[in-house]
């Protein structure tokens, strides 16, 4: 019986791009113990896998005792295999230390000269990062494309059902980035269009987005428009998301939620652009941006602020140009 280790302790977005390695894993390996380790805060987004045995968490509030801890606790499964996606140095450090058979990651960490293979991570040239992933175990086996998935548990799926008494939309205006995020009047702008179809609008996000929504509501003054901000847990957004005539979403975590739910998105990409490779994935997907501007995309990341002080990749988004 083999044994796999999966490493992806970066953001929310980066360990749902990363469930394509446990779902080939799982077809390819039917009798394997699969792990995953994700950093605190991430592991609600893996309790309920039905392929995964444990979930592994780094406190990175206290980096190095996790990384003692989390050495001692890898070193006694004695793993086939790690596979880390990260390509920072503690978890390099971490599948470095780990005492696994073979060892698998990316050649920009600090320490892939311990892997057994290495392989180039590079953002631009149009491959979605599924695929950057998936190269990973491609010396185990021959992975296939496969979308990202989360499975909310039956509580989570029950606690929004109250939600779902006629059809609605979900909008998620907020992102950690400025530039990553269209600008709070397209929101209105976009409620205020949909309010003449006779739907209910959840706007949702984290407790940090409340204040946002909530402003966006006021603005529009559409009584249909509800704050869920805060309101929801991460599988609760999911389980939500899932049967949303669309969901309107920034190049952020809530794209990723949507896409391994397989429901409808409509992307705005404002700074960046699609060609990274994190755009969307479900059947239904649109995206909309401005083209041809010599300053975009502008980063990888977003920016606190525009560089140039326009902001004309998010100012002048067509938010009219979506279909539900």
């Amino acid at each position: 019986m083999k044994k796999f280790l999966i490493i992806q302790t970066a953001f929310i977005g980066d360990v749902i791009l990363a469930t394509p390695l446990i779902e080939n894993l799982t077809l390819k390996f039917p009798d394997a113990v699969i792990d995953f380790m994700v950093k605190r805060g991430n592991e609600t987004l893996l309790e309920n896998h039905p392929t995964l045995r444990n979930i592994l968490v780094f406190d990175k509030k206290k980096k190095v005792k996790a990384i003692v801890e989390l050495t001692r606790q890898i070193r006694k499964e004695k793993y086939d295999a790690v596979f880390n996606l990260q390509r920072f140095a503690s978890s390099g450090l971490l599948t470095f230390l780990s005492g696994a058979k073979k060892k698998y990651g990316f050649s920009k960490n600090p320490f892939s000269f311990s892997y057994h293979v290495s392989y180039k991570h590079e953002i631009g040239n149009g491959v979605h990062e599924v695929e950057r992933n998936l190269k990973v175990i491609s010396d185990i086996c021959s992975p296939d494309f496969a979308k990202p998935k989360l499975y909310p548990s039956n509580t989570d799926l029950n606690f929004v059902s109250n939600f779902k008494n006629k059809p609605f939309v979900c909008l998620a205006p907020a992102s950690v980035w400025y530039t990553k995020q269209a600008p709070k009047q397209k929101w209105v702008e976009l409620i205020k269009r949909l309010s003449n179809l006779e739907l209910n609008m959840y706007l949702i996000g984290g407790p940090g987005d409340k204040d946002l929504c909530e402003e966006i509501i006021l603005e529009s003054s559409v009584d249909s428009a509800l704050n869920l901000a805060g309101k929801l847990s991460l599988m609760q957004s999911a389980a939500l998301m899932k049967d949303a005539k669309m969901n309107f979403v920034n190049d952020s975590g809530p794209l990723h939620f949507a896409s391994a739910m397989n429901a409808p998105i409509t992307a705005f990409f404002c700074s960046t652009v699609p060609e990274f490779g994190f755009g969307p994935l479900s059947d239904k997907r649109q995206i909309i941006e401005v083209k041809d501007l010599d300053c975009k995309p502008c980063g990888l990341h977003g920016h606190k602020v525009c560089p140039k002080g326009h902001f004309k990749c998010g100012n002048l988004l067509d938010i009219s140009n979506f279909n539900l």
